[in-house]
């Protein structure tokens, strides 16, 4: 089986999947039936979760993001440019685990949060775009009019919902809703 054939992508879900693999191996569970739920397996709702595509932009939903740890890890699987949202309650974070892939796999930035200072501090100088936008609305609409063809629109905010939102399950459920209605 090919990396390129499993329903997850980036590497944490790779080593999940290889290591729930050989567990399955070692349970003496057929290969086909692994090969299978690998190929075909959904993930959870708010986590590089894939929502649609609109007119050839592909919008993912990572809501659950609420750390640069997690955020990282969206950023790293993406393999095409990305815009991307990100802000919130931020809680004196520490961005820099995320500025070399920011710098390599980010076009633009939409901010969305109440305070994003440190988002224009800390990236500023590694992407040409930073937007300020304060509901998941104008962060969807605006994401959709900067992309083009093949892009990638990545909701992974590396902070927590609280500014704007009762929690990240309904931060993820708005930026879908907002979607579903460009």
């Amino acid at each position: 089986m090919t990396l390129e054939t499993l329903a997850l992508q980036g590497r944490n879900n790779i080593y999940h999947t290889m290591a729930a693999g050989v567990n399955h191996r070692l349970f003496d569970m057929r290969k086909t039936v692994i090969k299978e739920s690998m190929s075909d397996f959904q993930g959870i709702e708010h986590r590089i979760e894939h929502v649609t595509k609109v007119h050839g932009i592909e919008f993912i939903n990572d809501s659950r993001a609420n750390n640069a740890n997690s955020t990282w890890f969206a950023l790293e699987s993406m393999n095409r440019p990305v815009i991307w949202i990100v802000g919130g309650l931020d809680k004196n974070k520490d961005y820099s685990i995320l500025k070399p892939l920011v710098k390599a796999k980010v076009k633009s930035i939409v901010c969305l949060g109440i305070d994003n200072s440190k988002i224009f501090e800390d990236f500023g100088d590694l992407v040409p775009l930073i937007i300020e936008t304060s509901s998941a609305k104008e962060a969807v609409e605006t994401s959709y009019k900067l992309g083009v063809m093949n892009d990638i629109v990545l909701l992974s905010p590396a902070c927590a919902s609280f500014d704007l939102f009762k929690n990240y399950e309904d931060r993820g459920m708005q930026f879908k809703r907002a979607i579903y209605d460009l």
